[in-house]
């Protein structure tokens, strides 16, 4: 089971969260490029740019925070945040 958690924030605040899960054998980046797009389908907004930035968090921490400069549209939050809760 792979899960991932996507989690809005505006002022340090909790706005929106919602999960992903999938089961396949697919490569961990399928399924995570796969879990941002469910994460954006479910919270409604565009599907976010990776930034050189962002991957380097990501490949640290297996988190990583959205700001107004991956997105190509306006967001009415801070960020969005996805984190890796569970692989397997």
């Amino acid at each position: 089971m792979f899960r991932l958690w996507g989690k809005i924030f505006k002022d340090n605040r909790l706005l929106r969260d919602t999960v992903y899960e999938e089961e396949s054998d697919d490569t961990r980046t399928h399924k995570v490029f796969r879990g941002l797009e469910g994460i954006c389908y479910e919270l409604d907004l565009g599907v976010p740019v990776w930034l050189d930035s962002t991957v380097l968090e990501f490949k640290r921490h297996d988190k990583t925070r959205f700001t107004q400069d991956n997105f190509i549209e306006q967001i009415d939050f801070d960020f969005l945040e996805i984190q890796v809760i569970e692989e397997g």
